[in-house]
C-alpha cells in the first residue's frame, strides 16, 4: 500500500498549460483528482486539456492570461481558492526562450525572457505563499527550471533559469517555519514549443526528424504530432513532457516531513545548452 498523501480534493494552478510540459503537468494532477486552474495564451488548447481532465473525472478551470501581469496571477490563485477553499499547489511552468548571443542579442527578446521566466515566476511565488499562509495549509510551489541553469555559459536563457534556481533556494530558506515546500525541477531537452523562437533551420530539422510534413513559421507552435515524432526519433536525446509531470507528482506527494528541493531529469544522452 502506498504511503503517498492523496491529492484528491486539492487545488492547483499551472502556468504555461497550453502545451508541452505545462499541459502534461495539469492533466497529470487533474487525473489525480486535483482541481486545476490552467492558464496560458491559447484558449482552444487550454479548453481541450480541461476537457480531458473532466473526462478523466477531474475538474478544471481555464483562464487565458498574461502572467507578466501581477493582477492576472492573483486572479489565478483566487480561482483555485474560491473552488476548494485553499491553494495547495502552484506550478510556475510558463517560459520563453530566445537563443541569440549576448553580443548580438535583441533587447526585446531579453526583456520577454526576464519578464516571463523570472519576474512572473516571482509574482507567482509571492501570490502562492500569501494564499497558503492565509489558510495555514500545507502547500507546494514547483518552479520549472532547466539543466541550462547548471551550465555557466548557457546564455541569457540559461541566466534566467539560474535565477529560477536562486529564487527557489532563497524562498525555501524563507519558508522553513511554514508548511510550504518549494521545488526546482530542471529538465533536459524536451520536445516542446518553448523552442518556437529558435533558428528556423533548427525547427525545419525537428520537422524532418518527425517524418511529418508541416510548415515552419518562426514564432508559431509546431503541431503536437511533429513534436511527438521528433521525440520518438531522438528518444535517447529527449525526454517527454510526461516525464517532467511525473517528477512534479513525486515532489507534491511526499509527506510533510520530506522536502524535495530540486530534481534534475536528463535524457540518456545530453544535448549541450
Amino acid at each position: 500500500m502506498s504511503n503517498e498523501p492523496g491529492l484528491r480534493g486539492k487545488s492547483a494552478v499551472v502556468t504555461g498549460a497550453s502545451s508541452g510540459i505545462g499541459r502534461a503537468i495539469a492533466e497529470r494532477l487533474g487525473a489525480e483528482g486535483v482541481f486545476v486552474v490552467l492558464t496560458g495564451r491559447e484558449q482552444l488548447a487550454l479548453e481541450e486539456s480541461a476537457a480531458r481532465i473532466t473526462a478523466a473525472g477531474g475538474k478544471a478551470a481555464v483562464i487565458v492570461a498574461d502572467i507578466r501581469d501581477a493582477d492576472s496571477v492573483q486572479k489565478l490563485v483566487d480561482s483555485a481558492v474560491n473552488e476548494t477553499g485553499q491553494l495547495d499547489i502552484f506550478v510556475n511552468n510558463a517560459g520563453v526562450s530566445f537563443l541569440g548571443t549576448v553580443a548580438e542579442g535583441d533587447v526585446e527578446d531579453w526583456r520577454l525572457m526576464l519578464e516571463t521566466n523570472v519576474l512572473a515566476l516571482l509574482v507567482g511565488c509571492r501570490a502562492a505563499v500569501r494564499a497558503m499562509r492565509a489558510k495555514g495549509n500545507h502547500g507546494n510551489i514547483v518552479n520549472i527550471s532547466s539543466v541550462a541553469a547548471l551550465n555557466p555559459d548557457s546564455g541569457v536563457y540559461g541566466a534566467t533559469k539560474h535565477a529560477v534556481n536562486v529564487i527557489t533556494n532563497t524562498l525555501r530558506q524563507e519558508l522553513l517555519e511554514d508548511p510550504i515546500q518549494v521545488t526546482s525541477i530542471m529538465p533536459g531537452l524536451v520536445a516542446t514549443n518553448i523552442g518556437r523562437n529558435v533558428d528556423p533551420a533548427i525547427l525545419e530539422g525537428v520537422v524532418a526528424m518527425s517524418g511529418i510534413e508541416a510548415e515552419v513559421v518562426p514564432g508559431e507552435r509546431l503541431p503536437d504530432d511533429v513534436l511527438e515524432g521528433a521525440q520518438e526519433a531522438l528518444t535517447d536525446f529527449m525526454i517527454k513532457p510526461d516525464d517532467v509531470a511525473d517528477a512534479v507528482y513525486f515532489a507534491v506527494t511526499r509527506p510533510g516531513r520530506v522536502h524535495i528541493p530540486e530534481i534534475v531529469i536528463r535524457p540518456n544522452k545530453d544535448f549541450d545548452f
